[in-house]
This record gives structure tokens, C-alpha cells and sequence, in this order.
């Protein structure tokens, strides 16, 4: 008869933990949709898949739903809370297993302009224009206009412009065009790409790039 020592289940139960807390940090991420700034494409309460890899074997391209870092872009760096050590690592394990809310430095956005691109609003026709070819945006939550007010920017090297799918509901780039950013994102503070919707069960399917920004050419 095998016999079992008393260390054998804690032992499991905590190699289990430095898995999930790898994968997370490394591969994918679950995280849990805040805000309605992204209707109706995620929803308030959605579970989503962030995958971390996946910027490693493609650029980031437009079109994509991700989840960034907003610091000293969106929120400014003595806004971002401080946390004990003890504290961080209840967060960090709740938010791996996506039963914590992500924090309130973290967003998640549509990229609609890369570095080089030219972003403005609108034309006569009230749609947004990249590099002076119109987007048809089937993602807009029903009802809202590509902006409610007029921009032009240009996103420099290495900087991503993102708005949110909920256009009068999104506080994206065009609310921050004032700042010392200008309204633009950081490539290295994305933290990975929307994937799929994993949580309620209703709502599961991929997130996918709509067409029209392939016809967008730099």
C-alpha cells in the first residue's frame, strides 16, 4: 500500500499556485471587464482571456482589443496606489485567477491607430478616418457616433491611439489629447490582446479584428 506524506497535498495545491501565477504572468491572463467602455463587443462582468504571448511572434496591429497599463498616460503616476507586500500578493493571486478586479491603472481598449498613423474625426460622412481612408465600425454600441467631437493626431513612434467601442461612454484617448502623452499608449505598457470572452457562458466566442482595418494602409 502506497503511503502518503502529510506535505504531499500542500505541496500539490502550491505547485498549482506557481503554475497558474507563471502562466498568467507569462502566457494568458483571465481578466474581469469593469466598465461599460467597450460595449457591446465586452460587457460589464464579462471574464476575458488576455494572451501575453501573443505580441511576441506579431506586432500590434489595429483593430486589436487590448489591455494596457495606464500610467502616465491615462492616470497619473502618483495616482497609482501603493500596496504592502502582503497585499500585493493577495491581489496579484485573486487577479490570476481572475476573481479580483484588474487594477485601476489597467484598461482595456480597441487600437485604431499605430505609430506612423494619421487619426482624425471626422468626414463628411461622420466617419473616422486613418490615413485618410474612412472605417466602417460595425462595433460601435448602437446609437453612438464614431465621436462626439472633432480630433487630429498623428501617433508617433512607438505609441498606440486606442478608443473604446462605447464612444460616449469611453474616456480613451481623445479625453486625454491634453495631457503630456497626447492622448497616446504606450506599446510597451500593452499588456496582452483580448482573445475571447470565456465567462458567462452565453457570452463565449473570440475577439476578433473587424475587416475595415485592413484596408488601412500607412
Amino acid at each position: 500500500m502506497l503511503k502518503h506524506s502529510r506535505w504531499d497535498l500542500p505541496l500539490t495545491l502550491l505547485g498549482a499556485l506557481v503554475f497558474v501565477l507563471l502562466a498568467t504572468a507569462f502566457i494568458a491572463k483571465p481578466y474581469s471587464i469593469p466598465s461599460g467602455s467597450m460595449e457591446n463587443t465586452l460587457q460589464v462582468g464579462d471574464r476575458v482571456l488576455v494572451n501575453r504571448m501573443v505580441y511576441h511572434v506579431r506586432p500590434i496591429e489595429r483593430g486589436d482589443v487590448v489591455v494596457f497599463d495606464g500610467t502616465d498616460s491615462f492616470v497619473a503616476q502618483d495616482a497609482v496606489p501603493s500596496r504592502d507586500p502582503v497585499t500585493g500578493l493577495l491581489t496579484t493571486i485573486g487577479q490570476s485567477f481572475g476573481i479580483i478586479a484588474p487594477d485601476g491603472t489597467d484598461f482595456v481598449k480597441r487600437v485604431v491607430g499605430i505609430a506612423g498613423d494619421h487619426v482624425q474625426c471626422c468626414n463628411e460622412q461622420g466617419q473616422l478616418l486613418v490615413n485618410g481612408i474612412a472605417l466602417s465600425e460595425p462595433y460601435l454600441y448602437p446609437g453612438d457616433a464614431p465621436s462626439g467631437f472633432a480630433f487630429n493626431a498623428i501617433v508617433p513612434e512607438g505609441k498606440l491611439w486606442v478608443m473604446g467601442d462605447h464612444r460616449s461612454q469611453s474616456a480613451d484617448s481623445r479625453a486625454h489629447l491634453a495631457d503630456p502623452g497626447g492622448g497616446m499608449v504606450e506599446e510597451s505598457k500593452v499588456i496582452g490582446r483580448v482573445m475571447a470572452v470565456v465567462w458567462p457562458p452565453s457570452r463565449w466566442g473570440s475577439v476578433t479584428i473587424p475587416e475595415a482595418y485592413a484596408k488601412v494602409a500607412q
